[in-house]
C-alpha cells in the first residue's frame, strides 16, 4: 500500500510539475489580446470581464460574442506555437515574446510575431519564405513540447 501511495504521489507531482508551453506574459495568451478578433483582421485588447481558461491558461476577449465563439471552438482560435513568435520557432527553435499587434492568419491559423525597433519578424517570415519556416517551426515545436 505504501509503495502504491508513493508511486501515485510521484506521478501526480510529474503532471503538476510540467511546464506550460504557452506564452502568458501579462497573465494571458497573446498578452491579453483577443485571439478571435485576429480572425477579423483586428488586433484588440481583451478584458478580464470576458475571459476563460483553456488548457490551464487564460484567454481574454473584447466582447462576450468573441468569448462565446472561442468557447465553441478553442482549437480554431488558439495561436500556433503557444503564442510565441512563429519566426523564432521556425528559424531558431526558440521561444521569443511577441508584439500582439503583429500577426498573420495563414491557412486558417493564427501566427504571432516579435516586432520592436528595427526587427519585424513578420517581414522576415514573409521574405525568407513563410511556408518553409512554418514547416520548420512545426518540427521545432514538436521537439520543444516533448
Amino acid at each position: 500500500m505504501k509503495k502504491v501511495l508513493l508511486l501515485l504521489l510521484f506521478v501526480t507531482s510529474l503532471s503538476f510539475g510540467q511546464k506550460s508551453h504557452y506564452n502568458i506574459q501579462k497573465g494571458a495568451v497573446a498578452k491579453g489580446y483577443d485571439v478571435v478578433a485576429y480572425f477579423k483582421n483586428v488586433a484588440v485588447k481583451g478584458s478580464k470581464e470576458f475571459s476563460t481558461n483553456y488548457n490551464g491558461v487564460m484567454f481574454q476577449f473584447s466582447s462576450k460574442k468573441n468569448l462565446e465563439a472561442f468557447k465553441k471552438s478553442p482549437e480554431q482560435y488558439t495561436p500556433q506555437y503557444g503564442g510565441y513568435c512563429a519566426y523564432a520557432i521556425g528559424a531558431k527553435g526558440s521561444k521569443v515574446s511577441i508584439n500582439p499587434e503583429t500577426f498573420e492568419i495563414r491557412d486558417g491559423k493564427l501566427y504571432l510575431f516579435y516586432n520592436r525597433g528595427r526587427t519585424n519578424t513578420l517581414e522576415l517570415w514573409t521574405k525568407e519564405g513563410a511556408e518553409k519556416l512554418r514547416d520548420q517551426a512545426d518540427k521545432n515545436w514538436k521537439k520543444i513540447t516533448k
